[in-house]
């Protein structure tokens, strides 16, 4: 049976860009889940994307009448927790759970609550997508990389789900050992993310100053040297793949932290530098840089904040 009908959880940057490339492949039926606020915002009007305008239907948790084929999560982290039982409601014996959620843990509580075996690992590179207001950019689609981890779904559901990205036209790949893959983007984010939150800085000034690549590359090494730790199969070279990635972004795009920095929402810092602060001790790792933007970060996001509230 083929991946018809897709719920998406998280109308962000990403959430939305992926509305659009399988709504654009004419072959699905595409909806957003969501209540309270994020529902009636989303009910106000079409979503503009790329210049071109979405009318994405939005169904309330409590008015789903039948299981989603694909639910693919694209919300922030600290974002997860209250809509689990609301993607619990859209589960059938045959669907599958996608996330796109950074940090290392969003599978695991989604599928403890939802059911592991329904579960896909997946990570999302190189897509760029931004978000101002209802309107949202994006250049690249990027690729979602995606397989089985421990104790999850694999088997036709991975099949499934290939011949769904394919009909879509969204590159994708399944690698021999996905967790090295989450650790691999864990690793970006932890050095894009945060360099460019505390920088302030575009994809552009980290294609083009050295001292700006250095800044990422030491909160990146600091990850390098936890995973080998941990018998994570990452090495020096997964550095200079990520290089050859950033060169191929927009120069003008912009991580989701430096996003959510310049419009005073909390960050994902947490599950970033504050995550590899936690592993590091229990492992006896050093994080000294990670430690510093994890202060860095804190001060800009509560500036910020203080800032958004009181305009």
């Amino acid at each position: 049976m083929k991946i018809q009908r897709i719920s998406i959880i998280g109308a962000g940057a990403m959430g939305a860009a992926y509305a659009a490339l399988f709504s654009d492949a004419g072959d699905f039926a595409v909806s957003f889940v969501a209540r309270g606020e994020r529902y009636r915002r989303l009910k106000q009007g079409a979503l503009t994307i790329n210049g071109k305008p979405y009318v994405v239907p939005v169904i309330h948790p409590d008015e789903v009448t039948e299981p989603a084929d694909l639910i693919l999560v694209a919300l922030k982290h600290h974002h997860l927790p209250e809509p689990l039982q609301d993607i619990k409601a859209l589960v059938g014996d045959d669907t599958t759970m996608l996330s796109v959620m950074n940090g290392l843990e969003s599978e695991e509580m989604i599928g403890s609550v939802c059911g592991m075996d329904k579960m896909v690992y997946a990570i999302a590179v190189g897509i760029d997508a931004v978000r101002e207001g209802n309107r949202f950019t994006y250049a690249s689609p990027g690729k979602i990389i995606f397989g089985a981890g421990p104790h999850a779904a694999g088997g036709h559901r991975l099949d499934r789900l290939r011949d769904a990205l394919n009909r879509a036209g969204i590159p994708n790949a399944v690698p021999t050992d996905m967790m090295r893959m989450l650790w691999w983007k864990f690793m970006i984010n932890v050095g894009i993310n945060q360099a460019s939150a505390v920088l302030r800085a575009s994809y552009g000034v980290f294609q083009s100053s050295p001292d700006a690549q250095a800044l990422m590359q030491a909160l990146m090494q600091e990850v390098l040297a936890l995973a080998q730790k941990i018998d994570i199969d990452l090495t020096p070279k997964d550095l200079d793949e990520w290089s050859n990635i950033l060169s191929t972004l927009a120069p003008t795009g912009k991580t989701s932290m430096l996003q959510d920095i310049e419009a005073g929402r909390k960050t994902e810092v947490e599950i970033f530098a504050g995550k590899m602060v936690s592993m590091g001790a229990k492992h006896h790792v050093p994080t000294p840089v990670n430690e510093t933007v994890l202060r860095i970060i804190k001060v800009i996001e509560s500036e910020e904040r203080q800032a958004a509230a009181s305009a």
